[in-house]
């Protein structure tokens, strides 16, 4: 929601790529915080006799870890900023060290919200939260400027400096954190300092290799950004971290799917977890990823056959250069879904290495991609890393996992889906390079778009016959 006007805001300058710098930092230190909690969380919890204990023992130890990491990054603010790369503003890693830690002490409450199956409390809280964000973000960037211009008496003035830029961002990053905190205060009070060391000696075997895969998986989700500061070609370092926002930038242009993406992960992992002790668990697993993989196909051609719209979302101009990696990223993010889908099948055995194995193949596939060809295709590199990265990863796990849980996904039908919706884009891609018109653009992106939702509901009439609303709505058309 913040693109456009972060972009606008940071328009021709290397601050938007700081930002985007700092935010590659983040997700990497969550994951060690976190340590694979939150699905070790849904795997013990079902055994009733834990619950409780396993609410405390966990909420302490994230308690104890976020403490000495905390501590950590604030001591070595000034080395972590020059590894990433923001050498001149220690004070952002400040910043990240405080808001790692609000979100580590919410990690548990929102999984319990999660598990117990109460999303309005839980969208409240994020939605609230990203309100708070947005106006905080808004003040300090808007309002303050225009005060010091018309009211340079103001007494909000004390609290604004000029020159302080990304640190804002931050700083309502971390006023939506500590938001959360506080909303989770019920949760949060029925906290009892109590460490079941057995059950958590257990927790940790079944939760590190989650661990290693979920910081892998940051090498594979963050990690090109900074690679790119570090050896994209250009001749300045301001130009470098310039590129990086545009990337960045471009990157959040796959947002419908990445959102649809987490908030899927959010509803389906207790879900499946839930699914486990039923019959007709494999069917249902096969089902619900079919129809992700439909929702997740519509969602890439309303984005990438209407770019034209989208990329007004990013207001510097300039940035516009790097949309062509959008259509990769997509594709990149829908196999990731899809990954997140098939990776049941371990998560649901106290075996959870394979997880780590997987995603470690994906972030080696990362690092040896960015290393040999940022040098000479820029984010390009990054992109086409990403979507290799990600497409490894599901094919490992299929395969593996047909053979230790199998599940009846309709696999030539889906994979036909696939590429039907990759051809799609690219003879519209090929068709309007020929004829460069706005609205035949826009026509024929329609065309094809609304010509295969009506494909899918033809193929698919009969499960979408099963939905309870939907499927009225089908019988009546059809």
């Amino acid at each position: 929601m913040l693109t456009p006007y972060l972009t606008k805001k940071f328009t021709s300058t290397p601050e938007y790529g700081e930002m985007t710098l700092v935010y590659s930092l983040i997700p990497f230190l969550n994951t060690v915080v976190l340590f694979g909690f939150e699905t070790a969380y849904f795997r013990y919890v079902q055994m009733k006799k834990h619950e409780t204990e396993v609410f405390n023992t966990l909420t302490s130890s994230l308690i104890l870890s976020t403490f000495v990491i905390t501590l950590l990054m604030i001591l070595t603010r000034a080395q972590v900023a020059h590894f990433i790369g923001v050498d001149a503003h220690p004070e952002y890693i400040v910043f990240s060290a405080l808001i790692i830690a609000c979100d580590a002490l919410s990690a548990i409450p929102f999984v319990k919200l999660r598990f117990e199956g109460r999303p309005r409390k839980f969208a409240f809280i994020r939605i609230g939260g990203i309100l708070i964000n947005i106006a905080v973000v808004y003040f300090f960037l808007s309002l303050c400027p225009m005060l010091r211009r018309k009211h340079p008496d103001s007494i909000f003035l004390l609290i604004y400096s000029a020159g302080f830029g990304v640190g804002y961002v931050l700083l309502a990053n971390l006023a939506q954190a500590f938001f959360q905190v506080v909303a989770l205060g019920k949760e949060l009070l029925q906290f009892r300092w109590h460490f079941n060391v057995p059950l958590w000696k257990e927790i940790v075997i079944y939760s590190l290799p989650l661990t290693i895969a979920g910081f892998a998986g940051m090498v594979n989700e963050t990690a090109d950004r900074i690679m790119l500061k570090w050896w994209g070609p250009y001749s300045t370092v301001e130009d470098q971290v310039y590129h990086v926002g545009v990337y960045g930038a471009c990157y959040k242009l796959s947002i419908l799917i990445t959102l649809f993406v987490q908030a899927f992960r959010m509803g389906a992992e207790p879900f499946f977890f839930r699914q486990s002790t039923t019959e007709n668990a494999p069917a249902t697993y096969a089902r619900v990823t079919k129809f992700f993989v439909i929702t997740i196909c519509l969602m890439f051609l309303t984005v990438s056959l209407y770019l034209n719209i989208w990329k007004y979302f990013i207001q510097d101009k300039r940035m516009w250069s790097g949309l062509r990696v959008v259509p990769i990223l997509l594709f990149a993010n829908m196999f990731l879904g899809i990954y997140i889908n098939l990776s049941i099948w371990y998560k649901l055995s106290r075996k959870t290495s394979p997880g780590a194995y997987i995603t470690l193949v994906g972030a080696a596939i990362t690092l040896v991609i960015n290393y040999v060809f940022i040098p000479r295709y820029s984010y390009m590199a990054c992109a086409w890393a990403t979507f290799l990265c990600y497409g490894s990863m599901m094919l490992m796990s299929f395969l593996w996992g047909q053979r230790q849980y199998p599940i009846p996904y309709a696999t030539k039908k889906l994979t036909a889906y696939l590429l039907i919706v990759a051809a799609l884009y690219l003879v519209h891609h090929e068709l309007t390079g020929v004829w460069k018109n706005e609205w035949f653009s826009l026509g024929l992106a329609t065309v094809f778009t609304l010509g295969f939702a009506l494909f899918i509901l033809r193929i698919e009439k009969k499960e979408f016959q099963k939905l309870p609303y939907l499927g009225k709505l089908i019988d009546r058309l059809t």
